[in-house]
């Protein structure tokens, strides 16, 4: 007798939603729980090559924590493509310009490298206040620990 292993195909994956809310919250600890649901990693079916995660909505960026000096010596890099194009943001500017993109950064970057990566991350919903436009999905509060 042999027994077959579940394995899980794309139509029998549920997607719930989840909330976290960054207010108060150390962004290393927000990016790794969030990354996590992503991933789906908190479900028995998890699959490496598989996207089995869910969607993630997150809260309140602006007050996200930043500890130590990073507020202050932390740089945001991108190049714009032309000669010279390497722009530099420091935290402190990114959070009062752009608090939505600080957080989905941090979070991005404990995602896959990959195409895989990319599909996941399309799931992550990043508001800088309290409100977001989601209710009709029934989102669950997910602690951030």
């Amino acid at each position: 007798m042999s027994v077959s292993t579940q394995f899980p195909s794309k139509n029998g994956i549920n997607r719930t939603w989840h909330v976290l809310d960054a207010d108060n919250v150390v962004l290393g600890r927000l990016a790794g729980r969030a990354a996590m649901l992503l991933m789906g990693k908190h479900k028995p079916i998890y699959t490496p090559f598989l996207d089995t995660g869910d969607h993630v909505i997150v809260i309140n960026a602006a007050k996200v924590r930043l500890t130590g000096r990073k507020e202050d010596q932390k740089l945001y890099r991108r190049f714009t493509g032309y000669p010279g194009g390497l722009v530099e943001v420091g935290a402190r500017k990114m959070r009062a310009t752009k608090p939505a993109a600080l957080v989905r950064e941090a979070i991005e970057g404990m995602l896959p490298k990959t195409k895989l990566g990319k599909h996941m991350a399309r799931k992550l919903r990043v508001y800088p206040g309290d409100k977001h436009p989601h209710a009709a999905q029934k989102p669950v509060s997910a602690a951030v620990v």
